[in-house]
């Protein structure tokens, strides 16, 4: 199996390019930072619907504060699901 590369090896590797023979990596780096933008919040939303849980919130409030039923609600961010 492969491994995946780590935070530091796609750093070095942004860095190593060179502007003289291919385009800046402004765009990359974009898209890294916008994936590392959505990894960062949907920890969050699933801190924040167990924060909910444990205050006592039900599926159901939880659910239409996601915009969701709580069925999906449930299935997506309980632990059995």
């Amino acid at each position: 199996m492969t491994e995946q590369p780590t935070r530091s090896d796609i750093d070095d590797f942004i860095d190593s390019i060179d502007p003289a023979k291919m385009r800046d990596a402004k765009n990359p780096r974009e898209i890294a930072a916008a994936r590392k933008a959505v990894e960062e919040s949907q920890a969050h939303l699933q801190r924040a619907v167990e924060h909910a849980r444990e205050a006592g919130d039900s599926w159901t409030a939880i659910g239409m504060a996601l915009r969701t039923s709580k069925q999906n609600a449930y299935r997506k961010f309980s632990q059995n699901g």
